[in-house]
């Protein structure tokens, strides 16, 4: 997964016959529209300045860092692990309207009640500078950060 700077590979082969298992058909689909809606959070992404929360992962890119939340908050509150600067904005992916950012006790994001996704929901984080500041495991910029090859394909 980029959060972790590597990549995810899915082992698919047809049945002897010659045809994708129908089971697999239906998670590959529903794999791909999470991808149609939350792609900018993966694609061009580099690995996490954050290290590993709990309730997910991080990716970024310059100017913003994803947070993949798989286990969302039941308090409504996620928590910026990691993460020693307030970010300028959050968001969640795909949505306009702006989410509170607590500074109380730590950095958090308020969150809505209800998580937009059952698989992964994300919440955008601008940032400033166009770098991701340093702190918590792997902190660094993004332009010390390893960077594909320019022969590289990145999907749609």
């Amino acid at each position: 997964m980029a959060s972790k700077g590597g990549n995810f590979l899915l082992n698919v082969g047809p049945t002897a016959d010659g045809l994708i298992p129908a089971p697999i058909v239906s998670r590959l689909s529903e794999m791909g529209e999470w991808m149609r809606r939350n792609g900018e959070a993966i694609y061009g992404t580099t690995a996490s300045p954050y290290g590993m929360p709990a309730w997910g992962r991080y990716t970024a890119k310059p100017g913003k860092v994803y947070a993949l939340v798989f286990d969302w908050p039941k308090n409504g509150k996620l928590t910026l692990a990691g993460m020693k600067q307030k970010p300028l904005t959050a968001r969640v992916l795909g949505d306009a309207k702006p989410l509170t950012i607590e500074t109380d006790s730590g950095l958090a994001v308020r969150l809505p009640t209800v998580p937009p996704s059952a698989i992964a929901s994300v919440v955008v984080l601008e940032v400033g500078g166009g770098s991701v500041g340093s702190g918590g495991s792997g902190g660094s910029n993004l332009h010390n950060l390893p960077q594909p090859p320019p022969s590289s394909t990145i999907l749609p």
